[in-house]
């Protein structure tokens, strides 16, 4: 029997100056802004965003929501159930993730992640972590739920007996990180890096680095910052980390960093480490490729032992946690054979939830990595990474030295930015561009072979994902081992 999250007297507490209009007839399990993914037990959250929420009230009671919180003017329809009249919705949500907040037990620790890249797959290697050590007993962020609901949302859903909690803080601009910090209240706040992102709403990337230090505001007295001792922005990280009296925790590979790899020896299947804090050592399997990966699993031993967790345990986790789709994820394609070529199979590494330039060269290199024993020709499916503002045609035509160092064979682009990397590489290195995402299924389903390793990698507003699955509906798939 699943416990109840919430009692409606604690969520009429939370938000004061909301009216009931009904009451529940079953237990509040948990909270939903979307009728497509609610379970039975939710509070529907009928939000103002992409659509207006209200328009779905009805159907999230057909779907066997417990209550819905709606605005006071929102007139009642047949089927309706309880009803939580309040006069700002994302208002209250923030008020009952306050709550939620407020009633975890003074032994609970809290985690924060924000950066430039890498925040999503860090949180992941937190959660998974946390969860050897206190099974059953943890709470996260879903997916990438990040931005000005998410983070409510995510405080909201989270059980009173939580033990460990980990949330994504992201941002588009200045100003938007510090009061998701100053909710979640963490006792450990990551930065993973700061780059070059979001340019198109920032002068530079000093200015980035800045909104990222915001993180820092959310601190609970004696909380521990943590920066990568690498990123050409540390010190100025360091400063705004210092002024809100953190304790300071750099990471990376930087043999001066509190939290280093004695030992990083990256393959193509992941990484073996040995990471060192002070003059403890802890050696560890991490199962996800790549030398970013590496690096943000440091910061997350850096998080663990700075909330007091088992270093040790925790990162047996890391030996068989492997990447989500979209972010890494890896799938065999069972490729026909032809008159003239045998059939075989074919991998396929997902990066198409989103890109900026240090994830697209991280992903780029990733590729590169793979031993061409085990798959001979590499294909780079790219599509523009977006919000980048007038540095966007020089920050995807620099694509080009990373592309050639990866030992990339063939490319397949789309978009008017890479149009501007596909335009400086060579004829024999063409697959197709088309301005579309949509344009590249044809093509790359009439080139793809046994044999072939192809990365996919965009923003998400790109819309690379179908792509992805064209591959996996046109050809049968296996998960593969890395």
């Amino acid at each position: 029997m699943i416990e109840p999250l919430w009692t409606w007297t604690d969520l009429l507490e939370a938000v004061p100056l909301a009216v009931a209009d009904g009451t529940p007839d079953c237990a509040i399990v948990g909270f939903s802004i979307d009728t497509r993914s609610l379970q039975p037990g939710d509070v529907f959250v009928a939000l103002k965003d992409q659509r207006d929420g209200h328009e779905f009230v009805t159907s999230a009671f057909e779907a066997g929501a417990a209550a819905a919180i709606v605005s006071k003017g929102y007139t009642r329809k047949p089927g309706d159930g309880a009803l939580f009249r309040a006069g700002d919705v994302l208002k209250s949500l923030e008020r009952i993730g306050n709550a939620a907040r407020a009633r975890l037990s003074p032994g609970a620790r809290v985690v924060a992640v924000t950066g430039s890249a890498g925040k999503t797959g860090t949180k992941e290697m937190l959660r998974a972590c946390l969860s050897v050590v206190a099974p059953g007993k943890v709470h996260a962020s879903e997916k990438s739920y990040n931005n000005h609901w998410g983070a409510p949302l995510t405080l909201a859903r989270m059980p009173a007996n939580t033990d460990y909690a980990v949330f994504e803080i992201g941002m588009n601009h200045a100003g938007e990180i510090a009061p998701l910090a100053k909710m979640v209240r963490p006792h450990a706040a990551i930065i993973t890096t700061v780059e070059a992102v979001h340019l198109e709403h920032f002068g530079s990337v000093d200015e980035i680095a800045d909104a990222k230090a915001e993180i820092f505001a959310g601190l609970v007295s004696g909380g521990a910052a943590i920066i990568k001792r690498d990123n050409p922005h540390f010190d100025r990280l360091l400063v705004r980390a210092q002024a809100q009296a953190a304790k300071v925790i750099s990471f990376g590979l930087a043999p001066d960093a509190n939290v280093s790899a004695e030992k990083l020896v990256l393959g193509d299947d992941g990484s073996d480490i040995t990471v060192r804090i002070g003059e403890r050592r802890y050696p560890f399997q991490l199962a996800m490729p790549g030398r970013h990966i590496a690096e943000n699993a440091l910061a997350v031993v850096a998080a663990l032992d700075a909330i007091g967790a088992d270093v040790e345990i925790a990162l047996s986790a890391l030996a068989t946690l492997a990447p989500t789709g979209g972010r890494g994820a890896r799938t065999l394609l069972e490729v026909p054979g032809t008159v003239s070529r045998l059939g075989g199979k074919a991998l396929l590494i997902d990066e198409s939830y989103n890109a900026n330039p240090a994830s697209m060269r991280a992903a780029l290199a990733t590729l590169g990595a793979v031993p061409r024993m085990k798959f001979s020709r590499r294909i780079a499916v790219l599509g523009d990474m977006l919000e980048l503002g007038s540095e966007a045609p020089a920050l995807h035509q620099g694509l080009k030295e990373v592309v050639d160092e990866a030992g990339v064979d063939l490319i397949f682009a789309c978009g008017p930015h890479m149009k501007g990397l596909y335009d400086t590489i060579p004829a024999a290195m063409k697959g197709a561009y088309t301005a579309l995402a949509a344009g590249l299924e044809s093509p790359l389903l009439m080139a793809l072979r046994s044999g072939d390793v192809v990365m996919i990698k965009a923003s998400n507003g790109t819309q690379l994902g179908p792509l992805v699955e064209a591959l996996k509906t046109r050809f049968g798939t296996t998960i593969a081992s890395s």
